[in-house]
């Protein structure tokens, strides 16, 4: 028997549904791949494939030296999901933001793969920062580069027209006089 989904589910579901990308997923399906070396079952789905958390766990171990995460190869459905929070403890250890994770059910009960996906894209970025020398899908992680100006520049910037007012700090910018609104000036009112 399938579950009607009515009003506010439905509309979630349907914003979900438009927000999922099977090329996402393809690459992300790759890229778990080739960090662990085999290939994912034929027969199964994406869902499926890591609805236990061991080619998580796998994955985590392969990309971040020294992170062994203890795989649970029981069927149980708590420790399938012992094996994905195990994952996210260690995805966010080694630097991935906790806001780019997802939640253990939005895997284990497919709730949301699209964040599922994006999260192994965040794993990918963050293990090449940490030195993965593998393969990357998606951006690539922003690094912090500081500037140093010399005393010249800043004095340099200091008389620059800026952009968005086009007047210099020591000029004085120009005022207009209230408008009067139907021959009455509202400033008059109050007084």
């Amino acid at each position: 028997m399938t579950e009607v989904v009515r009003g506010l589910d439905r509309d979630l579901a349907d914003k979900m549904a438009e927000k999922y990308n099977p090329q996402r997923e393809r690459e992300a399906k790759e890229w778990l791949e080739s960090v662990i070396q085999r290939e994912f079952a034929a027969d199964v789905s994406f869902h499926e494939a890591l609805k236990d958390g061991v080619i998580l766990c796998e994955a985590i171990n392969k990309v971040s030296p020294g992170t062994q995460v203890k795989i649970n190869q029981s069927k149980m459905p708590f420790k399938q999901m012992e094996n994905i929070n195990s994952f996210l403890q260690a995805a966010e250890k080694m630097g991935v933001n906790r806001h780019e994770l997802f939640q253990t059910v939005d895997l284990y009960e497919a709730k949301n793969l699209v964040q599922v996906i994006d999260s192994i894209y965040a794993l990918s970025r963050c293990a090449e920062s940490k030195g993965y020398a593998g393969a990357r899908i998606g951006p690539k992680l922003a690094e912090k580069q500081d500037f140093h100006f010399s005393a010249e520049k800043l004095a340099a910037g200091k008389n620059a027209i800026p952009i968005l007012s086009g007047f210099s700090s020591s000029e004085k910018v120009p005022t207009y006089n209230r408008r009067d609104i139907g021959g009455i000036d509202p400033g008059k009112l109050q007084q």
